[in-house]
């Protein structure tokens, strides 16, 4: 499963199967369907990634952290704290 893109729209936002997904840009493994969550974003959201470098976050603002691929830094979304 391919992580969303910003420039094709979100289609694993309520997809609920087994597997794993990843990056839509180089395939890198992200996230484990068993840390899925359902919540109201138009994104899909993880509890914790598949491997401790599977994303790299940074502060874009306070409050909010830009998350990127962890090997290509392909843009995933913003965790905000």
């Amino acid at each position: 499963m391919s992580f969303c893109s910003f420039l094709g729209g979100e289609v694993f936002k309520d997809h609920f199967q087994p597997g794993i997904y990843v990056c839509a840009k180089c395939g890198h493994e992200l996230f484990s369907s068993r840390a899925k969550y359902e919540h109201s974003s138009p994104w899909p959201a993880f509890t914790e990634t598949l491997r401790e470098d599977s994303v790299a976050k940074r502060e874009e603002r306070p409050g909010a952290l830009k998350v990127t691929c962890g090997k290509c830094g392909n843009g995933l979304g913003h965790e905000f704290l």
